[in-house]
């Protein structure tokens, strides 16, 4: 059930609101949004229902055993722990057949005595790179001490299960929505700004994101051969527009929903398209995942203060790719902006030097939708002939 789908706009939202109006306080509207939260994740498929309950017991309850033990040596090995069954979950569901995808292309027809691994068809549960992240940040904040653990499992299930960023974000930190589980109001403004940004989300996905899907789709669907430049740059710049306003726009949809049951979501989107550098790009693009890989990665392992900040930043960027999907094309996708925001940084602290910005912009937009390639190729040889025909390897008319 997607958000500009007929089911959610005309049935599935509509009752949810009517139904949580109606409840006289918070704790029965914290019911039935969890209960309608289930229910849009059961409607993605039965068989992967069962996850984010894991999830959610997971989390909890290592959540209170952090709380309650007092040896910090005890305390980072529950973490631990924590942290590597979410990660197992994740790795199952998205990267496991993959994984064995390349292991049969690549060792049992070098060595002999190694066998051919059946792919197992496994379900892609909805929203799992999302509330698995928020799972953890949960843990990890309960561990730092910068919140206490949740008793109530209702407000826990309703914090990872909640269905208007179940989708495709914002990642939303227990802390930013820790109050408003047991004390918010929604007022006639709160709903009529969120509405009003539901609505401009949905025009961005159904007017703008749709439309340029079809024609990058079309073109990125035809032989490298059969391509030629002008048709190759409007692949990739529809393509570049698609993933905006398609991922933007159900960022605003989940914005808006939240503001009108009363939360307040991080924004996840400013304008990424007019940034003047790729370290600027990162500020505006994706906001919730770059400051969460920030806060609980690239910190923790020293950021700029301690170690090789160099290096940090490529381990952040390496999994930024991983995290996209399962596919080598992502992590390609994210070494190719580590890359350059690794340079940039390099450049501007070693020399000092800093392109103009009309200069940057250009520089900038380039990087970036040649990283479209990358990232909506299938494979890196249909990427690297796609570049090609760009500028001017054409074998088309």
């Amino acid at each position: 059930m997607v958000f500009s789908s007929v089911v959610f706009c005309f049935y599935f939202l509509p009752a949810t609101l009517a139904l949580y109006f109606i409840m006289p306080n918070i704790r029965a509207r914290n019911v039935i949004l969890t209960i309608a939260s289930l229910i849009f994740y059961l409607w993605a498929g039965i068989y992967t229902f069962p996850l984010i309950l894991v999830s959610i017991a997971l989390n909890y309850s290592l959540g209170l055993l952090l709380e309650s033990v007092k040896a910090q040596r005890r305390k980072r090995i529950l973490l631990i722990l924590g942290v590597i069954l979410n990660l197992a979950l994740l790795f199952y569901f998205k990267y496991f057949n993959y994984c064995v995808h390349i292991y049969d292309r690549l060792l049992p027809s070098r060595f002999s005595f190694l066998p051919f691994l059946p792919e197992p068809e496994i379900v892609l549960p909805i929203g799992i790179s999302f509330f698995t992240f928020q799972g953890m940040s949960y843990m990890i904040d309960v561990y730092r001490g910068t919140t206490p653990a949740q008793h109530n499992i209702g407000k826990v299930a309703l914090y990872i299960s909640f269905f208007p960023q179940l989708v495709a974000g914002p990642i939303v930190r227990y802390t930013d929505i820790s109050a408003a589980l047991g004390h918010r109001q929604s007022t006639l403004e709160g709903v009529s700004k969120g509405l009003g940004r539901f609505i401009i989300g949905l025009g961005k996905k159904v007017m703008i994101a749709d439309m340029m899907a079809k024609i990058a789709d079309d073109i990125f669907a035809m032989e490298s051969a059969e391509l030629y430049p002008a048709m190759a740059w409007l692949g990739i710049v529809c393509y570049t527009l698609q993933i905006y306003f398609d991922f933007s726009g159900y960022s605003d949809m989940a914005i808006g929903m939240g503001r009108i049951f009363g939360f307040r979501f991080p924004e996840n989107f400013n304008y990424p398209y007019k940034s003047v550098s790729m370290q600027d790009f990162w500020r505006r693009w994706h906001i919730s995942l770059s400051s969460w890989f920030r806060d609980y990665v690239y910190i923790p392992l020293g950021g700029s203060r301690r170690g090789n900040t160099y290096l940090h930043l490529a381990i952040v960027f390496f999994l930024t790719g991983i995290w996209h999907g399962a596919s080598y094309t992502f992590v390609l996708w994210g070494i190719w902006h580590g890359f350059f925001v690794i340079a940039e940084r390099f450049l501007n602290q070693k020399y000092h030097l800093k392109l103009p910005k009309p200069l940057g912009w250009v520089f900038t937009m380039m990087i970036v939708l040649l990283g479209w390639v990358l990232f909506r190729s299938d494979n890196l040889g249909f990427a690297i002939k796609y570049m090609g025909v760009m500028f001017g390897n054409s074998g088309g008319a």
